[in-house]
């Protein structure tokens, strides 16, 4: 038996002879590129923070101490350690284990994780409630480098240091998030790793001072001084140490024997404290380690040589970067905005093309969608492309700074709809939910390919106010070429016709429908299509004749159903008197857990196959209420 298969919890790990700790990395690393390259994952993540992850669970008395991992995408490791080991051959899969912290999954995993720079204010929450119930747990809170580029990470820091309570932050600093950190704090972390360690300058000066025999109050004042000068001097700018923080390090994140020891003298520290490690992502295996971009989340691939399965389709983020890049060779006032995500949006071929009007802001989507508004105000055309799960964090600079100042910002909205693995943190359902409401804000959702690239040529001609695009994680439908168009604002398409239901669907959701009724006339049920292609301006009128000549009416998206594009379709025909049976195909009232696309659709019936059973079931109990 293996070192690695006698470890299910910290229990076990702490059983383990000190001189074969450095076996069991070796093994640990061994098991998850094994593993990864079967099931697909967040590798060099975690292959980065194997000896963290060890040594954490060493010192600390896990899961009584609490530890934080932010984003929990390196947290394969954590999982392995702690009893789910025999499982993650299942991990990413329906039914399987998560690729991020659960609290529902382990008592190892005190607070869920999976969208980034949460870690320390959670961690401070949990310290704050601990001293007040007069406990003495321990909690540690685990950040990235990119994730300490989020405005949230500094609103936890600035909280703990007012707050004096005894918590510790480990950033675990490798140059990345995704793709390579940008911006001053990625700067100055260098400035900090490239420069000589202050903690032992700093050492070197208080022994220095313990050999002068009766240092008094005026030589103890003069050694303050001489301190201050020193942080200024070596380390200029101390941050975290000015927001109240006891700052050590930069120290070899990889250096387990250290890392150990430095754990143990540093848990003994009452107050906040800050521990920097510096670390290799994709530490111990060589094409993680050469290309730690790729390897930062893939699909199956070959362990051996690294090499990836690769899809030959083009896919809708594809069309969208070059529909933009199309765009700015016209028109020379659109810039393109990512969060820490040129490569995952596409928008890397943009920044190819137009380096000085591409802007990488960071894993910061607030700061973002605020940046976006300020360079609409001076005459810009911003594209941000952003995830829709992730724009969930930018709500109020949509509403607040772009939407009460009408300014012509286009929101790209990549992911939407359900996004396959990364389970319910990752699915963009709620898009449609979340800016529907906003009035002037125009809303589009693309059928194919062709119906994107002239969505987008539309949102950057608009300039009336904000546009949002929203548009699938999926390979393009293959559909032959047409040349991009200005759409006419709120107008959809009929692209079938029929006389027994109107099936009004949205975005995905309409050549499945198209199918959906292809079927359904060999019942003898004759459905009629329409595209919508807007949820805002809505095409009510269009809509609401058709509901009307067929007397029944379907509405299908892949979004929530609560306040979502069937909502409306149903406001807009009660608006205008009419009355006919309605039913709302779409993701549930649920939390959609992980498994690939194509199954979670099947699992909600928004297959072809799906959408005409449920239809024609509910046609049979339905009859029309015609003129």
């Amino acid at each position: 038996m293996s070192l690695l298969e006698r470890i299910r919890s910290s229990s076990d790990l702490k059983a383990v002879p000190a001189d074969q700790l450095e076996a069991v990395a070796t093994e640990l690393r061994e098991f998850l590129v094994e593993t990864v390259s079967a099931t697909g994952g967040h590798l060099a993540p975690s292959l980065g923070v194997v000896e963290l992850t060890i040594a954490l669970h060493r010192v600390f008395d896990t899961p009584r101490d609490r530890v934080i991992w932010d984003v929990g995408h390196q947290a394969y490791g954590h999982k392995i350690l702690t009893g789910r080991r025999e499982r993650f051959g299942t991990l990413r899969q329906l039914g399987g284990i998560s690729g991020f912290p659960r609290r529902d999954e382990s008592e190892y995993d005190p607070f869920g994780t999976a969208h980034g720079s949460t870690s320390i204010s959670a961690a401070l929450g949990m310290a704050a409630a601990r001293d007040l119930v007069g406990d003495d747990y321990k909690v540690i809170a685990v950040i990235g480098d990119g994730a300490l580029t989020g405005g949230l990470a500094y609103e936890g820091l600035n909280n703990a240091g007012d707050l004096k309570k005894n918590l510790l932050v480990i950033l675990n600093d490798n140059d990345f998030s995704i793709s390579p950190n940008v911006g001053g704090i990625s700067k100055y972390l260098t400035r900090i790793t490239s420069g000589p360690l202050y903690r032992q300058a700093e050492k070197e000066i208080w022994q220095l001072l313990g050999k002068v025999p009766a240092v008094g109050k005026k030589a103890r004042g003069a050694a303050g001084k001489v301190k201050e000068s020193l942080k200024n001097l070596v380390v200029p700018n101390l941050f975290f140490e000015e927001l109240g923080f006891k700052y050590f390090g930069p120290f070899d994140g990889h250096d387990l024997p250290g890392l150990i020891k430095l754990l143990e003298d540093l848990k003994q520290i009452p107050g906040p404290v800050f521990l920097h490690l510096r670390t290799v992502k994709g530490k111990g295996y060589a094409p993680a380690e050469q290309d730690a971009c790729k390897f930062h989340g893939l699909g199956r691939f070959d362990k051996m040589t690294g090499a990836a399965e690769k899809s030959t389709k083009a896919t809708y983020t594809h069309v969208f970067a070059q529909s933009v890049i199309d765009e700015a060779e016209a028109n020379p006032h659109v810039v393109a905005i990512t969060a820490a995500m040129p490569d995952n949006t596409g928008l890397n071929a943009f920044q190819a093309r137009f380096p000085e009007r591409f802007f990488d802001v960071g894993m910061a989507e607030q700061h973002a969608v605020c940046f976006a508004a300020g360079m609409a105000t001076a005459g810009a055309v911003p594209v941000a492309a952003i995830y829709s799960t992730f724009l969930q964090r930018a709500y109020d600079q949509i509403v607040h700074d772009v939407m009460l100042q009408k300014l012509h910002v286009v929101l790209a909205v990549d992911r939407a709809g359900l996004v396959g693995e990364d389970g319910a943190s990752h699915h963009g359902v709620f898009d449609i939910a979340y800016l529907r409401s906003l009035p002037d804000l125009v809303l589009m959702a693309p059928r194919d390919e062709n119906e994107l690239r002239s969505m987008m040529k539309t949102a950057i001609a608009y300039g009336k106010g904000p546009v949002a695009v929203r548009y699938p994680r999926a390979p393009v439908e293959g559909v032959a070429p047409e040349p991009a168009r200005v759409l006419e604002l709120g107008k959809g398409q009929l692209l079938r016709d029929g006389a027994d239901v109107a099936i009004v669907a949205l975005g995905t959701m309409v050549l499945p429908a198209v199918a959906a009724a292809e079927r359904l006339e060999r019942e003898g049920v004759r459905a009629a299509v329409f595209d919508a292609r807007f949820v805002q301006p809505l095409d009510a009128e269009a809509i609401a004749a058709l509901a009307t000549k067929c007397g029944r009416v379907v509405t299908i998206e892949e979004a929530v159903l609560a306040g979502g594009f069937g909502s409306a379709v149903l406001e807009a025909l009660a608006a205008r008197g009419v009355a006919v049976p309605a039913l709302r195909l779409g993701v549930p009232d649920v939390l959609v857990p992980h498994g690939t696309r194509a199954q979670l659709l099947d699992r909600l019936g928004l297959t072809p196959e799906g959408l005409s059973s449920r239809i024609g079931a509910w046609l049979a109990k339905n009859a029309p209420v015609l003129p």
